[in-house]
């Protein structure tokens, strides 16, 4: 093998720029690491001309993939321009012309990464794509390797920044959601349209893609039940900390007896869990194995160089297998045909709060009426409403089915003595008494 490694970059954003700083300014650490210099020789550009904050001296700046793709001299491709269908025929283009490529692409892995990873097996490139997801943290390395001898059950995690940060502030400081997340807006921290990440689909797409590697089996984005933080009252997060919980909106992926459960929600999540420390734009991803038990990964979810970070390894690693000539041997097929978990068998807490009339005999027929679902309640709290004449009640159950939540809040929303059923989330651990 030669003494330099030449990358392509697809794409010259934030991350991108990242990149290319992070490489130039460890050439010693990478020549110590790997025996060989890398370069970034050529970066496709939409706009030639525009002005970048990045040294790119040295470094052919093109608005024609091929220039990239098909350069001979270019051993490794890193993605990081987005986008799905388009990106995705440069990559599978790249894995024709027999080169590695290392993806930051969340969107585009969870919704064809088998196919992707197939394709660089076929042409014995390797594909890797760390940076997907949790940005600077090595989870899904931590998974693939340092956990391959473990039998791993469940997968929790807070892998979206702009809503951790949206929740957190409306925690700490009591402010509302709009006003939360105007100012992650005004910080960098939510998109002008912050759809994506409120309404829990960037989070979906990583927890795909979490699920896949962590549980051997296949997981599809329509797998993934999703409930976003829209609507989320303030009050909410109030009763939670009276209650020993804090509000986050959780990944939460299972997989037991064959059967898998993967879903996305706002949760009141035990002060006592390890990733109710987990404050503003920062992810954690919380993972539990038979045999290592519970462990945690922590670190900035987003971010030009942790992002780079992550992306700068993947390249080392490529580079490593080039060098040993084991190259394209990553896919492994999915070992556990996918059977999804019906409502009947998934079990949890649930948090409750409802406006009822406030007369003698009420609370005897909520409770009557949850009893007959075989649902008891953990934790209850009921206070008048200041100048009306109802009564605002807010319980916990503890453990029930699915099913039998969902009938029996059906069954509440019909009740003559409840006037309105205001919110409801799941509940994760035992409260702090």
């Amino acid at each position: 093998m030669e003494n330099k490694v030449s990358v392509g970059l697809l794409g010259l954003g934030v991350v991108g720029s990242g990149v290319i700083k992070l490489i130039k300014s460890h050439q010693e650490k990478l020549a110590h690491q790997l025996g060989c210099s890398v370069q970034v020789k050529s970066v496709l550009v939409r706009d030639l001309e525009k002005t970048r904050d990045v040294d790119i001296n040295g470094t052919k700046l093109t608005t024609n993939p091929d220039d990239v793709i098909n350069d001979p001299e270019i051993d490794i491709i890193v993605e990081v321009m987005g986008g799905i269908e388009e990106t995705k025929q440069y990559i599978l283009n790249a894995f024709s012309a027999k080169k590695h490529v290392v993806s930051a692409n969340k969107d585009l892995v969870a919704l064809h990464g088998p196919e992707l990873q197939a394709a660089a097996n076929d042409n014995k490139c390797d594909f890797y794509y760390e940076a997907s997801v949790a940005g600077g943290i090595p989870i899904l390395r931590g998974i693939v390797e340092g956990l391959s001898s473990d039998h791993i059950q469940q997968v929790m995690g807070i892998v979206n920044g702009t809503t951790n940060y949206i929740l957190t502030q409306m925690d700490s400081e009591g402010v509302s959601y709009e006003d939360a997340l105007k100012e992650a807006q005004e910080l960098g921290f939510a998109e002008a349209d912050p759809s994506s990440d409120v309404d829990g689909l960037d989070a979906a797409r990583k927890m795909a893609i979490l699920g896949r590697l962590a549980f051997s089996t296949s997981v599809d984005l329509e797998d993934v039940e999703v409930t976003g933080i829209r609507g989320i009252e303030l009050e909410d997060l109030q009763y939670g900390n009276k209650l020993g919980y804090t509000m986050k909106l959780i990944g939460f992926a299972n997989f037991d007896d064959h059967e898998l459960e993967v879903n996305v929600q706002p949760t009141l999540l035990s002060k006592n869990h390890p990733l109710s420390s987990v404050k503003n734009e920062f992810n954690a991803v919380y993972v539990y194995g038979e045999a290592v038990g519970e462990t945690m990964f922590y670190g900035p979810g987003a971010g030009s160089m942790p992002t780079a970070t992550a992306i700068v390894s993947d390249v080392i690693s490529a580079i490593k297998n080039m060098r040993l000539g084991v190259t394209g041997n990553q896919f492994i097929a999915p070992h556990f045909k996918k059977e999804l978990k019906t409502p009947d068998k998934r079990n949890a807490q649930y948090y409750v709060r409802l406006y009822a009339k406030d007369e003698a005999g009420v609370f005897s027929t909520i409770s009557s009426l949850f009893h007959e679902q075989d649902i008891s309640f953990k934790r209850i709290l009921q206070t008048p409403v200041k100048k009306r004449d109802f009564a605002e009640i807010i319980f916990i159950t503890h453990h029930t089915s699915l099913e039998n939540f969902r009938i029996a809040l059906e069954k509440l929303k019909g009740l003559d003595v409840v006037l309105e059923v205001k919110s409801y989330y799941k509940v994760e651990g035992d409260a702090v008494s």
